[in-house]
């Protein structure tokens, strides 16, 4: 059965470290931090939060997002497109915000509190084909990647736009902070000293289609894997992440040495980076250059997968490599960390993204006319 191939014609962004895809690839290579001091969320200590620098609501930024996506494709409208949400939060915020003002959930709409709320929202300004939203933690926006390859590359979709969206909130702050894994630092991945994550929030919507234009990359392949090794924490030499990145090779038969680049989950926490790097380091013979952009973005869980993949279309397309900020002294010395952007021949990257219950899914990005 022929089977089509699937490209990513358009994107946008909006998160702690920029406005916009272009602003926000600049803040990495020039080591410009979004992440911030806060103690709104826990009054008892400061805490490192990625918050957007934006007036406008979640809602509002992330209807301008989409909008920006559909003009810089010139598309009158989104009739004949799929809509795939990826989001670990949905409507928690809100959900907060009356609880904490009334006392009560009396006045909390359900309907507007599931993962769900993001894709009526969008379905009722655009009218889309249809919808499906992912919620599967950290990589919710990197399933929904999956999905929308899956449905263009067996043909039932011609477009599909993918968006990740996550908001901060009590419940998600808390709960890391429960946990013992948020930096009061904004976050070093990888590094001896690291003290672990920032939580942040990020929008990031994509489109993709079952035809080139010009200048677009190819999504290759995705790779997923459940190792279900503890309910929080990776298996400590990354099994489940090596599974991950070999199952999004083996869609279109790349070899180990032909990955240029890997854009890390890398969240700084002590079991994720460790693990990771030794899966990197056990299935990579040739080092591919390695690096974590959630020092700059910090962690937007749900919305991370689509934002990172963002970030590695655009390193293929400008052929930079993004580098990692105040990593000093890693922890692997195996690993090729990138530590300042430089113009390097790229044709493949890997992003990753590794969730709670040992859920891992990895991104193949390509250049057109290469092999």
């Amino acid at each position: 059965m022929h089977q089509n191939s699937v490209f990513i014609t358009a994107f946008e962004s909006a998160c702690c470290a920029g406005l916009s895809s272009e602003a926000l690839f600049e803040a990495i290579c020039t080591h410009r931090s979004g992440i911030g001091y806060d103690t709104a969320y826990t009054p008892d200590k400061t805490v490192a939060l990625g918050k957007i620098p934006c007036e406008a609501s979640p809602e509002t930024l992330l209807h301008q997002v989409c909008e920006a996506v559909r003009l810089q494709r010139g598309l009158e409208d989104f009739h004949d497109t799929l809509l795939v949400v990826g989001s670990s939060v949905g409507g928690m915020q809100r959900t907060e915000a009356i609880f904490f003002r009334d006392h009560s959930y009396e006045r909390v709409d359900p309907k507007r509190h599931t993962i769900q709320t993001i894709a009526s929202s969008l379905h009722e300004a655009y009218g889309f084909k249809d919808d499906i939203s992912f919620s599967t933690a950290c990589t919710s926006s990197a399933n929904a990647l999956g999905y929308a390859y899956e449905v263009i590359k067996k043909g039932v979709y011609q477009r599909v736009l993918v968006v990740g969206f996550d908001t901060l909130s009590f419940t998600t702050v808390l709960g890391f902070d429960a946990l013992g894994v948020l930096s009061t630092q904004p976050c070093c991945p990888f590094d001896e000293k690291r003290q672990g994550m920032n939580v942040s929030e990020g929008i990031a919507v994509l489109l993709l289609e079952n035809a080139p234009i010009q200048g677009c990359v190819q999504l290759k392949g995705v790779g997923y894997s459940s190792d279900a090794h503890h309910m929080a924490q990776p298996s400590p030499h990354g099994e489940g992440a090596i599974k991950a990145m070999q199952n999004a090779l083996a869609c279109e038969g790349v070899l180990p040495h032909e990955v240029d680049y890997i854009n890390a989950h890398g969240t700084g926490t002590q079991a994720n980076d460790h693990s990771e790097a030794c899966a990197i380091e056990t299935l990579f013979e040739t080092q591919p250059f390695v690096s974590s952009t959630k020092s700059i973005t910090g962690h937007t869980l749900g919305a991370a997968g689509a934002l990172e993949a963002i970030i590695c279309v655009l390193a293929l397309q400008k052929q930079v490599l993004p580098p990692n900020t105040s990593l000093q002294n890693p922890e692997n010395k195996s690993l090729k960390f990138v530590y300042e952007p430089c113009s390097v021949p790229l044709r493949y990257a890997l992003s990753n993204s590794l969730a709670f219950g040992g859920n891992n899914t990895s991104l193949l990005f390509g250049v057109l006319n290469e092999g």
